[in-house]
């Protein structure tokens, strides 16, 4: 059952973590409001979209803020438990730290719940959200900018030549040539009409055409080849990204990452995984890193709870990194950093451990016993 003491840890920690996430998604959604102001204002995104592109780009970054957040509310509501001596009377009460983490974790894992749901189901749902704005204002880009109606364009160096007599809101083609000397063999193509598309993976124009001719045959030579076809493609290269392109397996569902044997894949699932495992890893890693008493020095503990916080997320990345590129084994998953950060942290504070204190003088005390009772 859910004690007095308990509910009032809980209430405390509660408070400072609504406080803290508040705060950090105001800044997140105010930099990011920034950006989408400056992507409006050199045409990459149109004014009607900046509300859900703005929704979907702070939805997608919520799990990598939360885990952060609840431990620094940790570290704030536990310091201020240490400075007005609550700890210290709720350890002479017989709630030491194993009472603590008790009630902690009450709300930790909730919270990680509610993480990995938005993790697992709303991040990925998200980022296709964002891909899916950026294919489209891509698309009306292509019109506007890209693929203008009566204009020559040179790509690839002058090694593709391409000419749109009309082209209207659904990117059908009127009036096409084509001059293509990325081969050997020089080729020229005409049509009167055509359809135009950007390939969602690669950014490419793909233009294909309908219904027309075809000759093949360098300048000044006799040797021409001449035909008639009823569709033909040509793939145009994207010189550019779009800014914030997002890759597909960031937008791939959970359910499809499970089922698939590739390890970047497994990476990928993993990294979704990886933050509701934080916040309780965090949680472990938050209780020796405040000072029972005001008294203690408090500046050590306060420099490896940031040396913890950093270490930890950059280890995360270099983890994952680590399993999507083969270096470390698949059996070994992207979460042997979080053991790592948790034995090191407590590695460091176990000199000024309760417990190993108590433990040394039993032994001491049972030492000196042994000695006592030897005839003399």
């Amino acid at each position: 059952m859910i004690g007095i003491v308990d509910r009032y840890l809980l209430s405390e920690a509660t408070k400072v973590f609504s406080a803290i996430v508040a705060i950090l998604v105001l800044v997140v959604a105010s930099m990011l409001f920034l950006r989408t102001l400056e992507e409006v204002n050199v045409g990459a995104l149109s004014a009607h979209l900046v509300i859900n592109f703005l929704a979907f780009q702070v939805l997608r970054d919520m799990p990598n803020l939360l885990p952060p957040a609840f431990f620094l509310a940790l570290l704030v509501t536990l310091s201020r438990f240490s400075r007005d001596s609550e700890l210290i009377a709720m350890s002479a009460c017989g709630i030491g730290p194993r009472r603590v983490l008790r009630a902690l974790l009450i709300l930790a894992v909730p919270v990680a719940v509610v993480t990995a749901g938005i993790s697992l189901f709303l991040q990925p749902w998200a980022a296709a959200g964002i891909h899916q704005i950026r294919m489209q204002q891509k698309e009306q880009a292509a019109q506007i900018a890209g693929l203008q109606p009566g204009r020559f364009y040179l790509e690839q160096g002058g090694e593709l030549v391409l000419y749109i007599g009309d082209i209207d809101r659904r990117q059908s083609l009127g009036d096409v040539f084509i001059l293509d000397r990325r081969e050997d063999v020089a080729r020229l193509v005409v049509s009167r009409g055509g359809q135009h598309r950007i390939e969602g993976e690669t950014g490419d124009h793909i233009v294909t055409l309908s219904s027309g001719h075809r000759f093949d045959g360098d300048p000044g030579s006799a040797a021409f080849m001449i035909g008639e076809f009823e569709e033909y493609r040509v793939r145009i290269r994207s010189s550019d990204a779009a800014p914030g392109v997002i890759s597909k397996r960031s937008t791939t569902p959970s359910r499809e990452l499970l089922a698939s044997p590739e390890t970047a894949d497994r990476a990928e699932l993993e990294h979704r995984l990886a933050a509701p495992l934080a916040i309780l890893v965090l949680t472990i890693v938050a209780i020796p890193l405040v000072a029972l008493s005001p008294r203690q020095r408090s500046s050590g503990r306060l420099f490896l709870a940031f040396l913890a916080y950093f270490s930890f997320f950059n280890l995360q990345r270099l983890a994952e990194n680590w399993l999507a590129t083969g270096v470390t084994p698949v059996w070994l998953t992207s979460f042997w950093y979080q053991a790592v950060i948790l034995g090191m942290v407590y590695l460091l504070l176990l000199p000024e451990s309760l417990w190993l204190k108590r433990l040394i003088a039993r032994l001491s005390g049972a030492s000196n016993g042994r000695l006592g009772a030897q005839p003399g």
